[in-house]
């Protein structure tokens, strides 16, 4: 696969490894695209297994709604599950950094079916982040998305100082480089930010709300095995965060422990560029302890 099409959006991909094999989803994070995995994939890949790693809605050039009301979760995981269908896979192991992350845990929740093994890497889960919020630890760390979705100034402001910003909260200078070259394109810009938007929208929020009244569907009761890796000096996310998240998917595991794994780096949030040995590591063995073949 080179693309995919959902909705009259055309999604960009990376597809390697045999047709046939168990199928792994890479989903990046903001501000990067699909090229953020270039360091993981080989690794995985030369394993026998088939690694997708798509660029998401707003970062490829053919998926870019221009409303920020488009941006809502529930279509991006409609995204994903419109890639498992082209790529003929009932399930795939889904792994996700940052909003990639985000989406990872909203794919497990909603379409809970799709997904063999779960890993995030870096966000903690929306249990988590919830706790965080409501200690206030959270919030000292989330300011920036209030920024972010402010419409028109991010964008200018990161055309002009994207390479400044994004080295200095850690990312290597190369990859800020290249991530900084791309967001000066037409669109590409508009399209990042358009997630944190939707996330702050009070359009949003007010649906939210008004749905907590509605009938729920009925809930996946098998447990989704999961790894979750962070880094302890990530400015994103609290402690407070990640450590409930830690306590909650021990908890889901109960008394089989190897649902859970749970990975603390001494580093900050580019995880697959610092540690993708690590990050391929984790993934193959969460692969290996559930030993579920998937076939295309």
């Amino acid at each position: 696969m080179r693309y995919y099409s959902r909705d009259g959006l055309t999604f960009d991909v990376d597809d390697s490894g045999p047709a046939g094999a168990d199928l792994v989803v890479l989903l990046h994070g903001w501000p990067q695209d699909r090229t953020a995995w270039s360091k993981v994939t080989p690794l995985l890949s030369a394993t026998g297994v088939r690694v997708i790693a798509p660029d998401l809605r707003g970062y490829s050039p053919g998926a870019r709604p221009g409303n920020h009301l488009d941006y809502v979760i529930t279509e991006m995981v409609d995204d994903v599950v419109a890639l498992l269908d082209e790529a003929g896979a009932e399930r795939a192991h889904i792994v996700g950094h940052d909003w990639g992350g985000a989406l990872a845990w909203a794919v497990a929740a909603r379409a809970p079916g799709r997904v063999a093994t779960l890993t995030v890497l870096s966000t903690p889960s929306p249990a988590g982040m919830a706790h965080g919020v409501r200690s206030g630890d959270q919030l000292k760390h989330s300011w920036y998305m209030a920024l972010f979705a402010l419409p028109v100034l991010p964008v200018l402001f990161f055309r002009l100082f994207a390479q400044q910003i994004l080295e200095r909260i850690g990312m290597p200078r190369e990859r800020a480089a290249y991530d900084a070259r791309r967001l000066k394109t037409p669109g590409a810009a508009e399209g990042t930010f358009a997630w944190y938007r939707a996330a702050l929208s009070p359009t949003l929020m007010w649906r939210k709300r008004r749905a907590k009244g509605a009938p729920r569907r009925s809930v996946h009761r098998r447990v989704i095995p999961t790894a979750f890796v962070w880094g302890s000096k990530d400015p994103a996310f609290s402690e407070v965060s990640t450590a409930h998240t830690v306590e909650q998917l021990r908890r889901r595991a109960g008394d089989r422990p190897e649902l859970a794994i749970t990975r603390e780096l001494k580093t900050g949030h580019w995880l697959m560029e610092t540690h993708p040995e690590v990050i391929a590591e984790v993934v193959l063995e969460r692969i290996a302890d559930v030993g579920d073949q998937l076939a295309s």
